[in-house]
């Protein structure tokens, strides 16, 4: 089947579409999938009726959503649309405005925290024996590495990433991660990281809660999970006042 294009006007009265939008609406019009290739930038130029300078353009706005790929030497492909431009966005934002709005980490925490606890009853249901295994030798790094007043980002990160993982639930996942990300970056804007040693215990505490079978004892161990960063928070702004 050949290749179809959608037209500038949507023959619904609205504004005419950008070159972006147009080559959004081929990829889903021809029900591509990431990986397959695009038309090359002169028949993309030829069928859009436009420079091959605004195809360029438009290029580099979808590469920066993953949207496309664009692959030197091979080519254009449809990219593997991961949330990469949403956590750089969200991160951006946070630290652009973290020195006056104290509320966009808080924000962040309390969405990572409801997330969690929403997903509570799956993860004790699921959550199997290796998994519990693999998330407490991570926490027994994390432990051992704040005994050296050492931070732990890279455990922390799989914890959390295990910790979900049997939520069935891939979107939740990835904006979980995106969550996790944005708020470590942003996390930075505060200033040393205190308290290690009870935030490293406390991903102790959330696998004990799990080995409970109780979801109430697993929301209670996550609440007290995120308490450490909400006091170097209340610190953080109590100091910028001062």
């Amino acid at each position: 089947m050949p290749a179809q294009w959608p037209t500038a006007d949507d023959g619904a009265g609205r504004a005419p579409l950008t070159v972006v939008d147009r080559i959004k609406q081929y990829i889903l019009v021809n029900r591509l999938s990431p990986g397959d290739p695009m038309p090359t930038e002169h028949e993309l130029s030829d069928q859009l009726a436009v420079s091959r300078s605004r195809i360029r353009e438009a290029m580099k706005t979808l590469s920066a959503l993953d949207i496309v790929e664009v692959r030197h030497g091979y080519g254009t492909f449809v990219g593997t649309l991961s949330l990469t431009g949403l956590a750089e966005s969200l991160a951006f934002r946070g630290m652009l405005t973290s020195h006056r709005d104290k509320h966009f980490l808080a924000d962040l925490i309390d969405l990572r925290e409801l997330l969690e606890i929403d997903w509570a009853p799956l993860i004790v249901e699921r959550l199997d024996a290796g998994t519990i295994a693999a998330m407490r030798a991570l926490a027994t790094t994390m432990v051992d590495l704040a005994a050296q007043g050492r931070e732990f980002p890279v455990e922390d990160r799989q914890f959390h990433q295990l910790l979900v993982s049997t939520s069935g639930n891939a979107l939740v996942g990835q904006l979980l991660d995106v969550f996790w990300q944005v708020h470590s970056l942003v996390s930075e804007t505060l200033g040393p990281a205190s308290l290690l040693p009870e935030t490293a215990q406390a991903h102790h505490a959330i696998l004990d809660a799990i080995e409970t079978g109780s979801a109430a004892a697993l929301e209670a161990a996550i609440r007290e999970h995120y308490q450490p960063i909400r006091e170097r928070m209340l610190r953080s702004t109590a100091g910028t006042a001062d």
